[in-house]
């Protein structure tokens, strides 16, 4: 009997588990349900509807004219109109302001959190809040505030600069270069500097205080401690960093389009801006698809590059 008893709880245990490990999955199921949904509806619909035209004659005023192939995608690379010269002018405009946005958005913000993550702790919350506030700004906002202090002609900066006759003219922060693309970067990372710093921050407080504690024993300073400790233990977070960087610094569009209009002439109009002219000034979706199918294809190249950089020293680290 009592064998018997033992058999019924444990088949009844096991019927359990076994109902248990289906609603789970059911359940698991209704909530990926709804992200897969999103994804196909408002990502591969939409690509794959892009892919489409970028191979037609398409307008938004006369719609579908005929199939051409890769007719867009040469006339972009490899003919002398005026597609070729716009995409590799927003290219070389949007390279440019990768280069010069990028080192300072993931350095500096690393260097925000390494500062939070040494002050004690009652401060610590107040501080993550001032770097952070920022980033919650909307982009015209930010853009009002920065025209506001770097215009030329009765801008804050340039009438402060004067009044303490440190300058006898105006500086063109916005209207001439190098100074556009100096205000622009200052402008964006001013802006999105507080988001990297968070996920800094929360990648230095799984390091555990006790390694701190050992090598500090050992005689180890900040800069050994950087080294050794901090940069091997939050290295792919670091990585993570600096490629979400680089992809949002390709889709730059508020702050030039807000501050400068692409301007002077056209030496601050990013690929975004020329893609958008094409398909809504020029009423051309076919290019103007294709273009904006090439800008994916060079961010994933930058992308993958990077991470098989990245896996390539971590091999040869571990080697």
């Amino acid at each position: 009997m009592i064998i018997l008893r033992f058999f019924k709880k444990w088949q009844r245990d096991t019927l359990r588990e076994e109902l248990n490990m289906k609603l789970g999955k059911k359940v698991a199921l209704w909530f990926v349900v709804p992200f897969a949904l999103f994804f196909i509806l408002f990502w591969v619909v939409p690509f794959l509807y892009g892919l489409y035209m970028s191979m037609h004659s398409f307008s938004l005023i006369n719609g579908n004219r005929g199939f051409i192939a890769f007719g867009n995608y040469i006339k972009i690379l490899f003919s002398d109109s005026m597609y070729h010269t716009s995409f590799f002018l927003g290219l070389k405009n949007t390279l440019i302001f990768v280069g010069l946005s990028t080192p300072p958005l993931v350095l500096i913000s690393l260097a925000l959190a390494l500062l939070v993550d040494h002050l004690p702790d009652k401060l610590k919350g107040v501080f993550r809040t001032i770097y952070f506030v920022s980033y919650s700004v909307s982009v015209t906002a930010v853009a009002s505030i920065f025209i506001w202090m770097l215009k030329g002609n009765g801008g804050y900066f340039n009438n402060l600069l004067i009044s303490m006759k440190i300058i006898s003219a105006p500086i063109p922060f916005l209207e001439s270069q190098p100074f556009v693309w100096l205000s622009l970067t200052i402008a964006t990372v001013w802006w999105t500097i507080g988001y990297n710093m968070m996920l800094f921050i929360n990648a230095l407080n799984e390091i555990d205080v006790s390694i701190y504690e050992a090598s500090a024993i050992d005689g180890a300073g900040f800069w050994l401690q950087l080294k050794k400790i901090i940069m091997p233990n939050i290295r792919n977070v670091f990585f993570f960093v600096l490629m979400t960087t680089i992809i949002a610094s390709f889709n730059v569009y508020g702050q030039p389009r807000l501050m400068t209009s692409g301007g002077p002439g056209q030496s601050t109009k990013p690929l975004i801006m020329i893609i958008n002219s094409t398909i809504m000034d020029q009423n051309n979706m076919g290019v103007g698809n294709a273009m904006a199918i090439l800008m994916g294809l060079i961010i994933m190249v930058v992308s993958l590059g990077q991470y098989f950089m990245t896996r390539e020293k971590e091999n040869i680290k571990s080697n």
